[in-house]
């Protein structure tokens, strides 16, 4: 059976909620870890909205502690590089085919990804919207999709029971 290993990256994410609802995002789907540049965030952490302690079990990790000035040179050579943003000519993401090993690099709140970095990725894609989607919910979104086209969508109560909190005890009854 393949291994898969899915990593977020965040270019210089602004917000530390946002970046908390990530995290969230990231243990409901499970991601392997969250990668970010940048320094905005550091002064932001203060305010923790990961309620679900994610980070404890899930590495949040600023890239310059690895010793690396790019997310795609934080991961491994065999990860696919795909950027997730609004840009022209990218593949919608309905129609995208998710790697087994792969980067899903968002811009920031406030820009976008960087032309050079864009040229280096693998894919290219976007979520289907008008306007643009907050950045906690496009990885939402985009960790959605690829659960939905992956064979653990259709585990039924198992997936159910590990999801759910211990207080929902709701059945379908036939």
């Amino acid at each position: 059976m393949k291994k898969e290993c899915v990593s977020i990256g965040l270019i210089n994410p602004k917000s530390a909620s946002n970046v908390g609802s990530v995290m969230r995002a990231a243990g409901c789907y499970q991601a392997n870890q969250v990668l970010y540049s940048g320094h905005r965030y550091d002064r932001a952490v203060k305010m923790s909205t990961d309620t679900k302690k994610v980070s404890t079990s899930i590495p949040l990790i600023n890239i310059e502690s690895l010793g690396v000035d790019s997310l795609i040179d934080a991961v491994t050579p065999d990860t696919k590089i795909v950027c997730v943003d609004l840009i022209q000519g990218a593949t919608p993401l309905p129609a995208f085919s998710h790697p087994d090993n792969a980067l899903y690099i968002f811009g920031p709140e406030d820009g976008t990804i960087d032309q050079k970095l864009v040229d280096r990725a693998d894919f290219v894609v976007f979520v289907p919207t008008i306007g643009c989607m907050n950045l906690a919910a496009s990885v939402n979104v985009l960790l959605y999709d690829r659960l939905a086209k992956s064979a653990r969508a259709f585990a039924g109560d198992d997936l159910i029971c590990q999801s759910k909190d211990i207080n929902n005890n709701v059945k379908v009854r036939v």
